[in-house]
């Protein structure tokens, strides 16, 4: 097992890292304060872990929601579901929550979290390997609304997370895929050893070697903590983590969430950032080939969806989190291994790039 720290102060906590930690007992155990635990998870992960984490905490009273699995059940809705088991069984702020599962689960079990009672304690437990390497590390937790991906949310920092490896083996080959988007992201952001790491072995990857996804985990986890640590809120250098995102988020929320996974948009959505990159002098040809090439090697769709319009593209894109005063703001490259920060682009620019793809 390998342990990384996030150092946020009084906020800091630990990702573990490592093959069947669901099965050791006492590591969960350590991280649940109370009695009173409510477990969060979905109905494709729940026959598969549930009665590894139930055997874990035999001794707590536990409640269990369990809600579909899909993006499109990212709302706030389903999230009400977790409040009204706590209010019924009239759980205190003592309480912990344990999110079982992937990136939606555990953005809908932080969430939770972070509402009730104006806080109760959470264990990220994550499922998927975009999970474990992005969305359960650094407190960003929320919900989707048909207007905008993750405009209703919180930062709420877990007590721990811990990512069992051995999950991923039964993890579907295009969620596997999806999460080594992320992965990518953090080469290309701030760590062009790693990307080149990831050029020469994504086979390796893709074959679920347990020596390479560690690797590519711990490596990952590490960039997203030393990040987090610096800029907890996303007032500076956090936001370059949103790589693609602003792209990406537009295709999810335009074809309807679920349709494209996560980790999908955001590959189109980098290849997006990586021409426009181009056009502003950033990048050259041959990177911007390297980009889309090391997409295409993971198994990830790098052509946008035909339905959607550059004049669509725009109008989702208006709302996202970075924009201010009306302005869209992305994150670019200005080399492989450094990003922007968010930049206001020139919407002529802009629509260039859309049109290059988008038509």
């Amino acid at each position: 097992m390998k342990e990384l720290q996030v150092d946020l102060k009084d906020r800091s906590y630990p990702i573990y890292i490592g093959a069947d930690l669901l099965k050791q007992g006492p590591l969960l155990k350590r991280h649940v304060q109370s009695q009173q635990v409510v477990v969060l998870t979905n109905d494709t992960i729940a026959p598969l872990y549930l009665s590894v984490v139930q055997q874990s905490l035999p001794d707590c009273h536990m409640e269990v929601v369990v809600i579909p699995d899909g993006e499109q059940y990212k709302t706030l809705e389903y999230v009400g579901q977790v409040f009204d088991r706590l209010l019924a069984k009239k759980f205190s702020r003592n309480a912990t929550l344990i999110a079982l599962g992937g990136g939606v689960i555990g953005d809908m079990g932080g969430f939770a979290a972070a509402c009730y009672q104006r806080g109760i304690a959470f264990i990220q437990i994550p499922t998927t390997l975009l999970a474990q390497v992005d969305s359960s590390v650094g407190g960003k937790t929320g919900v989707n609304h048909p207007l905008g991906k993750n405009m209703i949310g919180a930062f709420y920092q877990p007590k721990c997370v811990i990512a069992d490896t051995r999950v991923l083996r039964t993890l579907e080959d295009r969620q596997l895929s999806a999460g080594i988007a992320e992965v990518i992201k953090y080469g290309l952001i701030r760590d062009l050893p790693f990307f080149e790491w990831l050029e020469a072995n994504m086979s390796q990857l893709l074959a679920r070697n347990d020596d390479a996804l560690s690797f590519a985990i711990e490596r990952s986890c590490r960039n997203k903590a030393e990040v987090v640590a610096e800029d907890e809120f996303e007032s500076g250098v956090r936001a370059t983590l949103n790589l693609g995102h602003t792209f990406g988020h537009a295709i999810e929320t335009g074809m309807g969430y679920g349709r494209y996974l996560h980790g999908e948009a955001v590959a189109i959505g980098t290849c997006f950032a990586a021409d426009l990159s181009h056009r502003l002098g950033y990048l050259n040809e041959e990177e911007v080939v390297r980009i889309v090439a090391i997409f295409k090697a993971a198994a990830l769709p790098v052509e946008p969806p035909q339905e959607m319009t550059s004049d669509r593209y725009l109008d989702l894109m208006s709302v996202d989190k970075k924009n201010i005063d009306g302005n869209i703001r992305v994150i670019l490259l200005k080399a492989l291994g450094k990003a922007t920060l968010p930049v206001n682009v020139d919407l002529s620019m802009l629509r260039e790039t859309l049109e290059n793809y988008a038509g």
